[in-house]
């Protein structure tokens, strides 16, 4: 049972990152930065994005995995 409450709050922590690459990248496309500097900026939204992604899979996984042992 604490498997899946721990995989939910990973998977809830993920989806505020990834929200948060949303509204950052959405910010950068609006302000009309030259393209170099929209490039740097989308570059370091990215490792942030995958990251997210990441741990929102790991908490998915967790989730899935508590279920099945339940």
């Amino acid at each position: 049972m604490m498997l899946i409450w721990i995989g939910a709050t990973l998977s809830v922590i993920g989806l505020v990152g990834i929200i948060y690459s949303i509204v950052a990248v959405t910010r950068a496309k609006r302000a009309k930065l030259e393209d170099a500097e929209l490039r740097a900026r989308l570059g370091r939204v990215l490792p942030i994005n995958l990251g997210a992604l990441l741990v929102s899979v790991i908490g998915l996984m967790c989730v899935i995995v508590g279920i099945v042992l339940a």
